[in-house]
């Protein structure tokens, strides 16, 4: 078992890092991590204001951060809002981390009518990914991205008839799709990337394990549970790790040079919910390529983003806007 922790980061100085979901839990905690390290971590947050008290917690009174900390709005259920922040951007990008995410909520749609929890946790990700590649490939050396997924992933399906579960729905359910569809995503990612000779950026996927953050309370608050609330806080503080050791296995995803691209990585200890990061073995669906193409090809269509990695040149991503009908065969 490993025993890795935060304080195996390796110096990130002159390093620049996004972190979606930046605000709160293991996003706030990585970047405090990155910060330490020296790095300039932008925090991409659909609130300024409760990204700017995250920075404010972050820099605290101790001096231990050392890298720059930049606020930039970023809302990963409005595709316009993706692109803006894309558009935005200037310079390289050393890590991108996938990491926001909604989990169990009640079925809503996003600004494009994508189900929340498929839209934000994988389209919207997707699209920013696609978006910001040749930030990414800028960077000088090797570069990272990672996807940020769930031990949940594993009781997921893709319902190709149904992505946006609009004839039958269950939270939980369309929260294990949209956790798998980051592991199908990441290690498709990598794949492309290899296919088109762009050997200075990696994909790794990761979990956190079980980590006490805001993540849990926001399905009993969005349905008005407080009986499930109370039951998530009670879980949280006698099951779960803490928001800062949720954050290793991003962490390690992001700055460990023995990874090679396409690792699922998460913590080594209690059934996979705590403790060091290693690498691990995802789901059995996770390694089904041509559900990985497929969902590839429906998500590029969903967002109007297109990688330009098929042809193995490595292309810039281009901005569409067209919704296309993802309507196939489900998944079995």
């Amino acid at each position: 078992m490993s025993d890795w922790t935060a304080a195996d980061l390796p110096e990130m100085d002159g390093d620049r890092v996004v972190v979606t979901g930046a605000n709160s839990g293991i996003g706030k905690e990585a970047t405090r991590a990155f910060a330490r390290a020296g790095a300039e971590v932008t925090l991409a947050c659909r609130s300024v204001d409760r990204g700017e008290d995250a920075v404010r917690d972050v820099r605290g009174a101790d001096g231990s951060v050392r890298g720059e900390l930049v606020v930039r709005e970023l809302d990963l259920a409005d595709l316009s809002s993706v692109r803006a922040f894309a558009d935005e951007w200037t310079g390289p990008i050393d890590v991108l981390c996938n990491n926001a995410g909604v989990m169990a909520i009640p079925r809503t749609e996003t600004v494009d009518g994508f189900e929340t929890q498929f839209g934000v946790n994988h389209l919207g990700h997707v699209a920013l990914t696609g978006l910001l590649l040749d930030h990414v490939r800028a960077a000088d050396g090797e570069s990272r991205i990672v996807t940020q997924s769930s031990g949940l992933h594993e009781r997921g399906r893709i319902d190709f008839d149904d992505l946006h579960g609009e004839h039958e729905y269950d939270k939980w359910d369309a929260y294990a799709q949209s956790k798998l569809a980051n592991v199908l995503f990441g290690y498709e990612l990598d794949r492309r990337l290899d296919a088109a000779g762009v050997d200075d950026v990696t994909s790794v996927v990761c979990h956190p394990g079980y980590a006490a953050t805001n993540l849990q309370r926001r399905g009993p608050e969005a349905e008005g549970s407080e009986l499930r609330a109370l039951l998530m806080r009670v879980a949280n503080t006698v099951f779960a790790q803490s928001a800062e050791r949720g954050a290793w296995p991003l962490l390690y995803a992001a700055t460990e040079p023995t990874l090679s691209g396409g690792e699922y990585v998460g913590p080594g200890g209690l059934l996979d919910m705590r403790g060091s990061p290693e690498v691990q073995r995802s789901s059995d669906r996770s390694y089904r390529e041509n559900d990985a193409e497929r969902l590839w090809t429906v998500s590029e269509e969903l967002t109007g983003v297109s990688f330009g990695l098929g042809d193995g040149t490595g292309a810039a991503a281009s901005d569409g806007s067209d919704r296309s009908d993802a309507s196939a065969d489900a998944d079995d």
